[in-house]
């Protein structure tokens, strides 16, 4: 009976070994480095129209206080009443403080319905210099379209904000508050995460005990492979100076859900300061993720982040092409 457990326990110890090297393998050779060359349509952006002006680069020195990068896939219908909660924020703090300037940089990321059009009549009302529609030619995924946009902005801070409005605008000054008061920040690196992890009881109530099983797998999967100290990776709310974002995102490879984690991961192993503030959220109608594929994707992705450094395909001293 031994010599049975003990053969069988071989066996299962040569097939994880086998599994292991064969998923080593797969992420190695699938793994692709994103192109970030621009297509000519993409490095402009319309000021009235018929009129377009050229795209700024991160690598400019800053011009504005606060960039505000909004990722948006067809949302026609969730974006507007967003874009007035940043709006009417943004405007009476400038108002209130004179010195704070900001631009707001929709990033349409490929969409099929009216989101550039809708976004534009907020250039119209607002002025092209606060807020800035970018329509890329493709769908290139969250990840892509707030890569894109952090590469063409103009703030000293950036952050990064979803077009459903989840997230209380306002909650920017925690997250402005304690990236402030991050202290030493190495080469003016910082960021700050917004957080749900104080809603994570009440939410689990709401859910089947299968979606909770997936919710913390991804945690597991999250804190074993990339990211340790950080509650809530995926909050669509996160602020970032300009040198940690030029830093993170010319780096980045992941370009759909799971590319908060590869940015962060990507943060702590440049020794990147980053806090996490709890901020308020509410569910908005219309997510774009589905809950159990994209969840399993993200699983995936987050095994193959790590794998794909450990094997040096990805590397973070890689130069990377961002024309």
């Amino acid at each position: 009976m031994m010599d049975f457990l003990y053969d069988l326990l071989q066996c299962l110890v040569a097939l994880a070994a086998i599994a292991f090297i064969l998923v080593l393998v797969l992420a190695h050779v699938t793994a692709t480095v994103v192109d970030l060359t621009r297509h000519e349509k993409e490095k402009s952006f319309p000021t009235a129209p018929g009129w377009k002006e050229l795209l700024p680069s991160i690598h400019d020195p800053a011009s504005k206080e606060l960039s505000v990068i909004v990722p948006a896939y067809n949302e026609e219908l969730r974006m507007p009443s967003m874009l007035e909660e940043a709006m009417d924020y943004l405007e009476k703090r400038r108002k209130r403080q004179p010195s704070f300037t900001y631009e707001v940089l929709v990033v349409d990321d490929g969409s099929s319905d009216r989101t550039s059009e809708v976004a534009f009549q907020y250039t119209n009302k607002f002025g092209a210099d606060k807020v800035r529609v970018l329509t890329l030619v493709e769908n290139r995924g969250k990840g892509g379209a707030v890569r894109m946009g952090a590469m063409s902005c103009r703030g000293r801070l950036i952050l990064m904000a979803d077009a459903d409005g989840a997230t209380k605008f306002a909650d920017y000054e925690k997250l402005e508050a304690a990236l402030e008061a991050i202290s030493p920040k190495p080469d003016n690196m910082a960021i700050t995460c917004g957080s749900r992890a104080h809603l994570e009881q009440d939410s689990v109530a709401e859910r089947s005990m299968f979606r909770t099983f997936l919710m913390y797998g991804f945690h597991f999967l999250v804190w074993f492979f990339c990211v340790r100290g950080i509650k809530d990776t995926q909050c669509g709310f996160k602020l970032f100076t300009r040198e940690a974002a030029l830093k993170t995102f010319s780096l980045l490879h992941v370009e759909r859900w799971a590319f908060d984690v590869e940015l962060l991961y990507i943060a702590q192993c440049f020794k990147i300061p980053i806090g996490e503030v709890a901020v308020n959220w509410t569910e908005i109608e219309g997510s774009k993720l589905v809950p159990v594929w994209s969840w399993l994707q993200m699983g995936r992705d987050l095994v193959f982040i790590r794998l794909r450094y450990l094997t040096g395909v990805w590397r973070l001293d890689s130069p990377r092409k961002t024309d």
